[in-house]
Formats: structure tokens, sequence, C-alpha cells
């Protein structure tokens, strides 16, 4: 059995930073809670554990002592909370009785560009293509294609687009100033353990994000449902970068023309609009198809 520290008051100091971190008020941890997701955070090597907390009944689920076996087997501090405490610290109706906290990955600039090692370079033809001596990892970084989350504000609809990027296979994100936590519990929930995978770089200035693509010859595409072209109609195998606009109105006329170019997806009356998870993967998926990266 895991060894443990005991917890059975609601002042306990490790209670009260789980709480902060719940609730974003702690800005080095982030507070991951059920099977799966602190399965996830498990095998993410890069990610650091700061404390494990669980319930007596994960005993009683063998999918729960292997989890438990692994942190142990980590060294990571482990506390057995009170049934009752637990509850009220969890972000959930249905309790699974494991909560982790760890360390806030890094989002910043330097460490995104790292992570997806595009530097900097001279524009090139937009119809230049890959030689084909090139491997299929340079093939990825002289193309990348990212995510761009203009003030998305749902974290839960942030957390289906994390979840969608990675699984179409977006090289990284960047969300910009005024959208939601992609680290709030609801939003690591929905992403289902890819916020803590896939390279991210939060809180930026939609000006910044631009410059930024421009620097390394990333044409950026915002969709706008004044637009002329669908998402079908633009090459996807160049550097691309998909901007969506917040739930509701979507990128403002201006915002919109600053793109380099804006694509719609064409819609049969009368419906005008699609959730904007499921507007990221039906494009994602063309651009998928077109770089030959469908999975079987």
């Amino acid at each position: 059995m895991i060894q443990s520290e005991t917890i059975n008051s609601r002042d306990n100091s490790l209670l009260k930073r789980a709480r902060a971190a719940r609730d974003g008020r702690e800005s080095e941890l982030i507070f991951l809670e059920g099977l799966r997701l602190c399965e996830e955070a498990v095998r993410v090597s890069s990610l650091t554990i700061d404390a494990v907390l669980f319930t007596k009944k994960l005993f009683d689920d063998e999918r729960g002592r292997d989890l438990l076996a692994a942190f142990e087997r980590a060294h990571r501090r482990a506390a057995q909370v009170d049934e009752k405490l637990f509850a009220s610290l969890s972000d959930t109706k249905t309790p699974q009785g494991i909560i982790v906290l760890a360390e806030r990955p890094r989002t910043d600039r330097e460490t995104f560009a790292r992570r997806i090692e595009v530097e900097p370079r001279p524009i090139v033809a937009t119809h230049q293509t890959v030689g084909p001596h090139e491997t299929d990892a340079a093939r990825e970084a002289s193309a990348p294609l990212l995510v761009i989350m203009h003030r998305i504000n749902n974290p839960a609809n942030a957390g289906a687009m994390l979840r969608v990027a990675e699984a179409s296979g977006a090289t990284g994100v960047i969300t910009i100033a005024g959208s939601t936590d992609c680290f709030s519990p609801k939003a690591l929930r929905g992403a289902m353990g890819s916020t803590l995978r896939l390279p991210l770089w939060t809180d930026v200035d939609f000006a910044d994000a631009l410059a930024w693509c421009a620097a390394r010859n990333i044409g950026t595409v915002g969709t706008d449902v004044r637009a002329g072209q669908t998402h079908t109609g633009i090459d996807w195998t160049t550097p691309r970068a998909i901007i969506l606009g917040e739930e509701g109105r979507g990128l403002t006329t201006d915002e919109a023309g600053a793109t380099d170019q804006r694509i719609k997806i064409p819609m049969r009356a009368p419906v005008e609009s699609l959730n904007v998870a499921v507007a990221l993967g039906v494009i994602l998926y063309e651009a998928a198809r077109q770089r030959g990266n469908l999975c079987s």
C-alpha cells in the first residue's frame, strides 16, 4: 500500500493549496482530477507532480491501485483525505477519489518556440514543396500547423479545441489574452490530457501573435462567415495558423482583416454557425487530409 499521510482537517495546509489551485488562486499549481486525467499526468515525464490526494475507496478499484502505485514509484507526496473533505474539495459532481497537484507547465514564447522548433526565416514562395529526401520530422518542422484561440471564453470549448488540435496533428496552440485559462479544472478535463502534451503559448497579444507568425512565414487564416473562400479551398500543406474568434461573435471585421486569408465552413440553411470546437475539428481534419496526416 502506498505510504501516505492522512488528512482529516479542512484547515490542512495542503488542502488549502489544493482549493487555491482549483479556484485559480494558485499561479504555480494546476488541479487535475479523476482517474483518466491523473493517469495522463503520471505519463507526462516533463510534468512535475507536487502532491497526490486520494480517498480510501480508490483502493477498491484495480485501476486506482495501479495509479497510486505509479505515483509511489515516482516518490510523490501522497495524502489520504477523509471522504467528506474530499467531496468538498472536488470540482466534479461524482468524484472518483483522486486529485493531483502539479506544477503549471511553462507556456511562454521562448518555451513554445523551442518545443515546436520553428525559427524566423526569409519569406519563400508558397508553392515551394518539401524535398523527397526530407524526413517526416523535417516536413512537419518546415510546415507547422498552429491553432490560435482568440478570446475563447468557455473552458469546456477550450479543452475540446486542445483535444482536437492534438488528435488532428496540430503543431501547437496559441491563446490570445482574454481567453479562458487552459489549465482550469474544467478545461483540463475537456482536453483529457492534451493540455499537458501540446506546446502552448498563452496570454498573447493578438498583434504580437500575428507578427510572430509573419516573421516565420506562417500564413494566418481567420475564420469569417463573410469570407468568399471555404476551408477546403486553400492549401493547408504550407505553414499555417488557423485563428478562431470567441464564441458568439467570432473575429471582428478588423481582426479578420489583419489575417493573411479568411475562410468559412459551408453550411446548409438555416444553420448559421457551428460550435467553435466543432468548427476547428472540421478545418483541422481537412488540413490533415491534405497533409496526409490522417490515421487509420
